[in-house]
């Protein structure tokens, strides 16, 4: 049968009857001394677990950001994809004359190959000119349109959309053509 250490103990000598009697005692002091002492309740905070609250609210802040810089990398990158399918599907094909459009892009004039009859409907506003990938488009202006809600850089702006309210009154009497050859 299965004896206690206490009995264990004393049958092999270890430790004697007084011994024992006096480490039970002690036991159960330690036992009642934790059931009747309350946990003492610190009303302030250490500096540490401040310090430690502090930098759990920083690296939470932190990923934050970083999850915001994420998913806005994942939204630009998705709309480029749009307007690259978009530029894909709608492009309008370009003649095969030496004739060319010239456009202002960014302070500098690009070229594009586009014959009179296009140049004629890049005038009217029917073709606008698309920018994807480090090409420039012709696609239809409904598609141009769609593009520009993606992104307003997308599409080169045509000096012909501006407002004749732009003109200064001075020169109302002059026109000057639209279709400069450059």
């Amino acid at each position: 049968m299965s004896m206690s250490l206490r009995d264990q103990l004393l049958q092999a000598g270890l430790v004697s009857e007084k011994q024992a009697r006096e480490a039970e005692r002690q036991l159960q002091r330690q036992q009642q001394g934790r059931q009747q002492q309350p946990k003492p309740q610190r009303s302030q905070p250490s500096a540490q677990e401040l310090a430690a609250k502090q930098a759990a609210l920083a690296k939470t802040a932190r990923d934050q950001e970083l999850e915001r810089r994420k998913q806005e990398k994942a939204e630009r990158k998705a709309r480029h994809a749009q307007i690259r399918q978009l530029v894909e599907l709608h492009r309008l094909p370009r003649g095969e004359g030496e004739e060319h459009y010239s456009f202002a892009d960014h302070n500098k004039i690009r070229r594009i190959v586009a014959d009179s009859a296009m140049r004629e409907r890049i005038m009217r506003g029917e073709v606008v000119i698309a920018r994807c990938d480090g090409r420039y488009e012709l696609v239809p202006a409904e598609t141009g349109a769609r593009i520009r809600e993606r992104d307003e850089r997308a599409v080169i702006a045509h000096a012909a959309a501006t407002s004749a309210a732009d003109v200064d009154p001075a020169y109302a009497g002059f026109e000057v053509p639209d279709e400069l050859m450059w």
